[in-house]
């Protein structure tokens, strides 16, 4: 990451820490291991609060056309430097609790995945509760899964919330190498998590 990002991100934190929710970029680990499951390079993603876009690389460098992501960012200087650094990704500048007002960003077809940077622990409830709802009733697919990560060692969706969308979600793995370190977690609809019930559960390790 070049100086110029790091001070960006700086000052973004500097502006709203809430919003920014870290102390450092996410790393190259937690990229790969946030993007693990994604291997096709023609469904359509969502990457919600790219921040300066370590995720972003990730997604591009697995195959994932520029056309077939959207990145959803509420800083307007971070929306600023994505839509410069990555030429052809629709980067929107708006607030993923607004996901559940919007239209579908594909035309009529929903997203495979959603690859979210947003801090979910660190803003009120209800918010981060319209940004789940908003995901999964508006714009992922029934088979679709999103993405989140959290630097505490807890489900970052509350299990109210989990069984009232019949959500499953799975902690698929950890990253020390990571400021702070994180868990990783992928969250689907319960038909499509091999039948498993609503709720939450541990499962892989250290990811480096």
């Amino acid at each position: 990451m070049s100086i110029a990002e790091k001070m960006l991100f700086l000052r973004s934190w500097l502006r709203d820490p809430q919003l920014v929710g870290a102390v450092a970029p996410s790393s190259r680990a937690l990229a790969a291991l946030i993007t693990s499951d994604i291997r096709s390079s023609s469904e359509p993603v969502i990457e919600l609060g790219p921040g300066t876009g370590v995720f972003t690389q990730a997604l591009l460098a697995r195959g994932v056309p520029r056309e077939r992501l959207v990145l959803v960012e509420a800083d307007p200087a971070f929306a600023r430097s994505l839509g410069q650094r990555f030429p052809g990704v629709r980067v929107l500048q708006m607030d993923a609790a607004h996901l559940g007002q919007t239209g579908v960003f594909f035309g009529r077809e929903r997203a495979s995945a959603i690859v979210s940077g947003i801090p979910l622990l660190a803003m009120p409830v209800e918010k981060a509760m319209a940004i789940i709802r908003g995901a999964f009733l508006r714009h992922l697919r029934a088979d679709g899964a999103l993405y989140q990560f959290t630097y505490l060692p807890r489900c970052p969706v509350p299990q109210a919330l989990l069984e009232r969308m019949g959500l499953h979600a799975v902690r698929i793995g950890f990253v020390a190498a990571n400021l702070p370190p994180a868990f990783v977690y992928r969250f689907r609809r319960v038909n499509m998590a091999g039948g498993r019930v609503v709720g939450c559960e541990g499962r892989e390790g250290l990811f480096a």
